[in-house]
């Protein structure tokens, strides 16, 4: 097994062959590599669009050229043609590269180093300061942490980012309802009773323009750097973040940075000065604006309104140049929902009028709505109920959390530290929920879906890690590097090797294209295969100790990757269930 570090590669090897019988460069070769849908149509797939293009020739007929030009020889078991591929069933040698590479990477297996000396900003989570974090926010949240651990785990330098929502007109209304308040009796309270206080003074100034008037002569205070507006705004700033640290804790969040919008108010008059000087803004009735019209976008960016007050974009044009000269990024990543597209495209421009080489790697990352099932009501929900009140996110986690104790309790009553189990399944169920699907599709939640065992769910990877965990408990002994692996001839074990390998070129295209859903569909395959494999074929106790030892080296590839992709994904991977 251990020659497994010494050869090419079998891609490289199937890559010089099929650049040999079409007469092309065995890079254009090994890129255009890739997997076929079904691992039963072969192990690597060779499509021949562009070869026939050239060729002048159907697609179809230049695959059966290739494939009955081609010889079968080690590492190649055999060409087939198939339409339009050319497709690669490779021989034992898959196998002991692929299980030969998880015995050395270990923890490492599925990582990558294409993203060495490149450092990435990921911008992500941002909840508003007095407000409790809701159930939506587990979008911008998870799939940032995702992508976070993703490209590290890719060799990135990632720099992740929580752009709090801590200034604005709405501190007026909190600050004018807790006015005759200590910041000690402020601190004392929860993010709810914030919220409650904000909610009710917003609803008087629908009713009562003197509320609205006041709320807004109050963050004119604390714009001033009013000493007593300051001090109970930072009280409320500390009750909410000291909520917010508790949920990132339980869900294995954590940030490089923690920077309210207002870390950067000092940096905005200067940045306007400097983009009027240059021309690059200009004064529209009262306002300052940018004109993106050469940019292709019809609606202007609007700066600074006519009262003098800066908006979301100036301090988003401020925060990224602090970040660059922080930093020295090559790439930020900024996770928020479809309706802010235009927001990005707009500040994104300025930067780019502003001349900064690096604003080419500003990047929207946008993802789709989140839907929760009311049980109750028996309807789909953006996350409210049906009075009106946000579905929070802690609420669910407990829910979630709550019933994966009662299934705990039915299936493995015995289980030690049930309790924790409980929590690393609840959670994980919430979360895997959220990361199986493209993020820029819409996502439903319902609890019986997110929990199930038996497929396309958090709780069925992770029991398929627990299984695997089970087998080396019961073999008393690891894994061994000499196993003979050409022993695993069974398709079903073939299959596990086929989606083993696939496992780091999910991860990479994960990194690539922003979309942690890669790694999960990669994760639910194995387990698949696995769990196929456990079911039709004996690991401990055959009779055979060589068959026995490759099988139990199949199944240490199956608990690497598990653990390694759950945890790219924030999950935990419980030994036990």
């Amino acid at each position: 097994m251990t020659e497994a570090t010494k050869v090419a590669g079998v891609r490289r090897a199937v890559a010089e062959r099929i650049a040999a019988a079409a007469h092309v460069p065995i890079t254009e070769a090994e890129e255009a590599l890739e997997y076929p849908p079904d691992p039963a149509f072969g192990d690597l797939a060779f499509p021949c669009f562009g070869l026939a293009k050239a060729r002048r020739a159907p697609p179809p007929k230049v695959a059966a050229d290739l494939a009955g030009a081609l010889v079968a020889s080690p590492p190649v078991e055999g060409w087939s043609a198939a339409g339009p591929y050319l497709n690669v069933r490779l021989d034992s040698s898959l196998a002991r590269e692929v299980l030969g590479n998880v015995l050395a990477e270990d923890a490492c297996y599925g990582g990558g180093s294409e993203g060495a000396g490149k450092t990435v900003v990921v911008d992500y989570s941002a909840p508003n300061i007095g407000k409790p974090i809701a159930f939506h926010h587990i979008r911008s949240t998870m799939i940032g942490n995702a992508l976070v651990r993703i490209l590290r785990a890719r060799g990135h330098r990632v720099v992740g980012v929580n752009h709090l929502g801590d200034w604005g007109t709405q501190f007026g209304y909190l600050l004018e309802a807790l006015a005759g308040k200590t910041p000690a009796e402020v601190r004392a309270k929860n993010v709810r009773e914030l919220s409650a206080l904000y909610v009710a003074g917003n609803e008087r100034a629908k009713k009562e323009p003197a509320v609205e008037d006041a709320a807004r002569a109050a963050f004119a205070r604390l714009e001033r750097g009013d000493p007593g507006s300051r001090a109970l705004w930072e009280a409320c700033r500390d009750v909410s973040l000291r909520e917010f640290d508790r949920i990132y804790r339980r869900l294995g969040v954590t940030f490089e940075a923690t920077t309210g919008e207002s870390f950067y108010e000092p940096r905005l008059a200067p940045l306007l000065a400097d983009l009027e000087r240059r021309g690059i803004a200009t004064t529209s009735q009262g306002a300052l604006v940018v004109d993106l019209s050469a940019d292709g976008i019809a609606t202007p960016c609007l700066l600074r309104k006519s009262d003098g007050a800066t908006l979301y974009a100036t301090r988003d044009v401020a925060a990224a140049i602090y970040r660059a000269e922080t930093y020295g990024m090559e790439q930020a990543l900024y996770l928020t929902d479809q309706g802010q597209s235009l927001h990005f495209k707009q500040w994104f421009a300025v930067v780019r009028r502003m001349g900064f080489g690096w604003a080419a790697g500003l990047v929207h990352v946008p993802f789709g709505v989140l839907l929760i099932y009311d049980e109750a009501e028996k309807e789909w929900t953006r996350g409210k109920t049906r009075s009106g009140r946000v579905v929070l996110l802690e609420e669910v986690l407990d829910e979630s959390v709550r019933r994966a104790r009662a299934l705990i309790a039915e299936k493995n009553p015995a289980l030690p530290a049930a309790d924790a189990v409980a929590e690393q399944v609840g959670v994980g169920a919430v979360v895997f929920n959220d990361l199986k699907n493209r993020r820029e599709k819409e996502v439903r939640f319902r609890f019986e879906d997110a929990l199930r065992f038996d497929g396309d769910a958090g709780p069925y990877v992770q029991n398929a890690h627990v299984r695997a965990c089970g087998i080396f408990r019961n073999a008393g002994r690891g894994p061994e590097a000499s196993a003979d692996v050409s022993l695993l001839a069974e398709p079903e074990a073939r299959a596990v090797v086929a989606q083993l390998l696939r496992f780091p070129d999910a991860v990479a295209r994960a990194a690539r294209e922003a979309e942690p859903c890669h790694v999960a569909g990669s994760l639910l395959e194995i387990s698949t295969a696995f769990h196929r494999f456990y079911h039709e074929h004996r690991v401990l106790g055959g009779g055979d100790p060589r068959v026995e030892g490759a099988r139990l080296l199949l199944v240490h590839g199956v608990r690497v990757a598990l653990r390694n992709g759950l945890g790219l994904l924030g999950l935990a991977a419980p030994e036990e269930m």
